[in-house]
């Protein structure tokens, strides 16, 4: 089961806790079980025959007994709260570095505000039943058992209440629970639902509103929030039925047992101090029954959370870390493409096919296509975002999949097609770069990405607080931020995914001059749609639908590759490019 062996992995660290937490449930159980028992001596002993030394005297054990029940029922919730807690954390910790190590295909395949979801929610359910567990399952079957002798040991006569009222209980907790069980799973994936059309509008905001669609978007929200609503009225509906049906049959059970108990008082065959210690353990023992009735509410909703929990942790990378690494490369960063083919799962023909090119240092390489040729596929397959299925993609003669992957993300800077900067500081995204960069470094960085300008009209400079996704930025800016953020980096591979098509032609022009002694030693490879930011490039690769279909210098495509001429036609004049 797989609830079970997440447990039992994340909580083997905090055995002792565990261990101590049932120590002392058992004592805190016993103590509230003798309570009874006690205060039936009390009422028989000392009330009815008027001894007040005999009451004094076992008060006195009574607040002794009840102080260790607080004493031990304290620690243990102390203990089992830290243990589900570290429990917790480390589930998380587990989930959050799984999904660090995940390629580019399967985060796809799970979908971000799912894996949000399961590092979240789904965590959070199985930490409340080891919550719980260690306060109410615990406690429960202690309490059902000792509850049965101590209620024998007042009175058999009694005892045919209890083979009534606790199947009764259950019976009816059996009932509500079963109506509940299938709405859990669905209201996980409701919220899944939820968080990723939450997470669509907030990014999308500014696309929502350019073509006024707030109508449309709020209407849908509004239909999964509702689906997601009425799963959750509807558990909480029978959840309401719960607790007046379990106290129904306390109040019930209680009068039955003062009933049939006056009787049997009346009779002379027990007594009012024993009837009343009966009363209070078959109040004890439905209690302990509805606490395990409740915790089986709970389990089918954390095993729905630890299926989904283990699916991220049991999925590995596509993207396999080398047996044996290679540690150390002795050339400079030439880059190689042989026969790379590569295709996405459940695809029914790749992308890429048969690439092959070479590109080194000191040269800029450049790649032109249409939309979808697999520009950025091919870019992304450097850093191992993705992995070939065919082929080879080497830096210095190593098979970029037989690098150290340190090793080989050292050697890059990578500027993604969308720039990504993270909440922060300029500075502090900058830094990501290289984190010991002194300031100098940032602003000759920010200089060369044409970016200095913009940044010392800010208000605090490199200290000027970024929003998530560098949302309080332009566009343009942005990508300046994430150019600078390669280039302090000074790598050996510099990988410009369409990294220039938020920039004016001016600044484009401008930052392709400043970039020229910064990369005159590295291997540069830009894809590109604007056909004015590769016209100065060593050599230009031109893909149609994932196969290369012209490789050389703009002059020699221009006269010799049908599909570049098309692609410069329909940006400038061939004179004007010539």
């Amino acid at each position: 089961m797989t609830l079970l062996r997440v447990l039992r992995t994340y909580l083997r660290p905090y055995r002792k806790w565990l261990a101590w937490v049932v120590v002392l449930q058992f004592v805190a159980t016993l103590a509230a079980l003798y309570l009874p028992s006690l205060n039936a001596d009390i009422i028989d002993n000392g009330v009815a025959l008027g001894d007040t030394a005999y009451i004094t005297r076992a008060g006195l054990v009574m607040l002794a007994v009840t102080l260790v029940q607080i004493a031990a029922t304290v620690v243990a919730v102390y203990f089992g709260a830290r243990a589900a807690m570290g429990f917790g954390r480390d589930v998380r910790a587990a989930v959050f570095h799984r999904v660090g190590s995940f390629s580019s295909r399967e985060v796809a395949h799970f979908g971000a505000p799912s894996l949000i979801t399961r590092n979240t929610n789904d965590v959070q359910q199985v930490q409340m039943l080891v919550l719980l567990s260690c306060t109410l399952m615990v406690t429960a079957p202690i309490m059902m058992v000792g509850g049965v002798i101590m209620a024998l040991r007042e009175d058999v006569g009694l005892s045919w209440l209890l083979v009534v009222c606790v199947p009764a209980l259950l019976v009816s907790m059996g009932v509500v629970i079963s109506r509940m069980l299938p709405s859990y799973r669905v209201m996980q994936v409701r919220i899944d639902a939820v968080n990723k059309i939450l997470r669509e509008q907030i990014t999308g905001i500014r696309v929502v509103r350019a073509f006024v669609r707030e109508p449309f978007e709020a209407d849908r929200f509004d239909s999964a929030n509702r689906e997601l609503t009425d799963v959750a009225l509807r558990v909480g509906r029978w959840m309401a039925v719960m607790f007046p049906l379990v106290f129904l049959i306390l109040n019930v059970s209680s009068v039955a047992v003062l009933w049939f108990g006056a009787q049997r008082v009346d009779a002379g065959l027990m007594q009012v101090g024993s009837m009343t210690a009966f009363l209070a353990y078959l109040i004890q023992i439905l209690i302990a029954v509805m606490m395990a009735t409740f915790m089986l509410v709970l389990v089918p909703r954390a095993t729905v959370s630890a299926d989904r929990i283990a699916e991220v942790l049991d999925t590995e990378s596509s993207v396999v870390p080398p047996m044996a690494p290679v540690t150390e490369l002795r050339e400079r960063a030439t880059l190689r493409f042989s026969g790379v083919e590569y295709s996405y799962p459940g695809a029914t023909a790749p992308v890429l096919r048969g690439i092959t090119f070479a590109a080194q240092p000191g040269q800029t390489t450049a790649i032109i296509g249409s939309t979808g040729a697999g520009k950025s596929t091919l870019l992304n397959l450097v850093p191992r975002l993705f992995d070939v299925t065919g082929g080879e993609v080497s830096v210095d003669g190593v098979d970029v999949r037989q690098l150290d992957p340190d090793l080989l993300w050292s050697k890059i800077g990578l500027v993604p097609q969308q720039g990504y900067l993270f909440s922060g500081t300029i500075a502090s995204n900058l830094r990501y770069g290289r984190p010991d960069a002194t300031e100098a470094e940032m602003w000759a960085a920010l200089e060369t990405a044409q970016a200095r300008d913009f940044v010392e009209d800010m208000p605090d400079g490199l200290e000027t607080a970024v929003a998530q996704g560098g949302t309080n930025v332009s566009g343009g800016q942005r990508q300046r931020l994430a150019i600078a953020r390669a280039v302090i980096r000074k790598p050996e591979i510099y990988l410009f995914d369409d990294s220039f098509s938020a920039l004016d032609l001016a600044t484009d022009m401008r930052l392709r001059h400043a970039l020229r002694p910064i990369t005159r030693e590295a291997t540069v490879i830009v894809v590109a749609q604007r056909v004015s930011t590769i016209v100065d490039a060593d050599q230009i690769i031109v893909l149609d639908d994932g196969v290369v279909v012209g490789l050389g210098r703009h002059e020699q495509l221009l006269s010799g590759c049908e599909t570049y001429q098309q692609i410069v036609e329909s940006q400038l004049s061939a004179e004007e490019l010539a």
